[in-house]
């Protein structure tokens, strides 16, 4: 196992070996946690911390905060574009395709099955015991990597004070977007007037010849398999050039959580192109919500209902693809963003920010999730467990599973 990763170009030789080679281990990370990573993106958040930054020690959490900070603040799936992140940081554009596409595969393939199992029989096979144990286990998880995530973040009282200002304003009601941008604008004002003006040159960084052809060629192959008909659809009602730009269209400009999800679909296949009755496309966010990895697999729900295992796929490719572009446009970014006294300064105070959101959903899961005295003492015991013994959260999120369960069959 190597050691942390400073802010060095991926695929740098370090004393570790060559990183750019630990493909297979990206892989199998990412498909381990797609599998098992439930609860929504700040959840995702915490068990990528402990995957990455305490158990394997890939990242530093000075480095891990500014990838959270980052995929805060452009477009799409947070979560989903942390792991590409943290694919990019260590094996390059590579890596930056295989930590996504294995962080995404587990919960698009279980959507799809239970899609199928939808338009079979009406309905989707529950999950209320699994989900009655794992989400208030999901709590501990939360709580586990907030208190090693905040020690590093806040490190000063005026960062602590703007993430209690965030936590605050959030929980009275403004957007995350919102938060996450007030934050950066005040720590700007706070950096510029207490820091000699910098030329522009320095900020300003070329992006062309970044731009990793891998990415760019995976476009323009999605983008003209979808226009020329190399896909065809189960029922060939809806074109799958259209599903696919319609996906594209807001995976590439949604913030924010499921519910945002649901307005932008609802305005397009419900309400403009009549794909989905709307109890059709709640079922789709609620699958998606309740299902392990990204929320954002709520399109792979909808791709199947409108076009078959293709539409699926369509779907899938066309709401994830704007991240994989905007992590790898950003990616190149992040070392000389944090070298930047002013620009450091912003994106501190936007991790401090990213964790009080982030305190905020643990609340509200706690509050949702910590309904009796069975999900109490399940939580209770989580927390005890990674806490003090410092297990690994895939047993614990097991075991949480386990419990509900065997709580839910002995109350039938």
């Amino acid at each position: 196992m190597s050691g942390p990763t400073r802010w060095s170009r991926p695929g740098d030789r370090v004393s570790g070996g060559r990183r750019s080679g630990d493909l297979r281990a990206l892989a199998g990370a990412f498909l381990k946690l797609g599998t098992i990573a439930f609860g929504g993106p700040a959840a995702h958040i915490a068990f990528m911390e402990g995957e990455f930054v305490v158990r394997r020690q890939w990242l530093t959490r000075e480095a891990f905060l500014d990838l959270v900070g980052m995929a805060s603040v452009i477009p799409g799936p947070s979560s989903t574009e942390v792991a590409i992140f943290v694919g990019y940081k260590r094996a390059g554009w590579r890596g930056l395709v295989v930590a996504g596409c294995a962080f995404i595969l587990p919960a698009a393939i279980l959507v799809t099955a239970l899609a199928w199992a939808y338009v079979r029989f009406g309905s989707v096979p529950t999950l209320a015991g699994v989900l009655y144990g794992v989400k208030a286990a999901v709590v501990a998880v939360i709580a586990q990597a907030l208190a090693g995530l905040g020690r590093t973040a806040l490190k000063n009282r005026w960062l602590a004070a703007l993430g209690l200002a965030a936590a605050v304003a959030n929980w009275a009601g403004a957007p995350p977007l919102y938060v996450l941008i007030g934050a950066g604008v005040v720590a700007l004002g706070a950096a510029a007037l207490g820091s000699r003006a910098r030329s522009a040159s320095a900020w300003i960084i070329p992006l062309a010849g970044e731009c990793p052809k891998p990415i760019a060629a995976t476009s323009v192959l999605a983008y003209a398999a979808a226009r020329g008909g190399l896909f065809t659809g189960a029922t060939g009602a809806v074109a799958l050039s259209k599903l696919f730009v319609v996906f594209l269209k807001v995976g590439g400009v949604v913030f924010g959580s499921g519910y945002v999800l649901l307005a932008f679909l609802r305005a397009d296949v419900v309400e403009r192109l009549h794909w989905l009755t709307d109890r059709q496309l709640v079922d789709a966010i609620a699958v998606g919500q309740v299902t392990p990895g990204p929320v954002f697999t709520t399109a792979t729900f909808i791709g199947y209902l409108v076009a078959g295992v293709p539409g699926a796929v369509v779907a899938t490719v066309g709401i994830f693809l704007p991240s994989f572009v905007l992590v790898a446009l950003s990616g190149p970014l992040l070392a000389r963003i944090r070298t930047s006294p002013v620009f450091g300064a912003v994106l501190d105070a936007i991790n401090a920010a990213s964790l009080a959101l982030m305190a905020v959903v643990m609340a509200h899961i706690a509050r949702a999730s910590i309904v009796d005295l069975a999900t109490a003492i399940v939580a209770a015991a989580s927390a005890l467990i990674l806490f003090t013994r410092k297990a690994s959260a895939t047993w614990v999120i097991a075991a949480a599973a386990a419990i509900g369960v065997a709580v839910k069959w002995g109350a039938r």
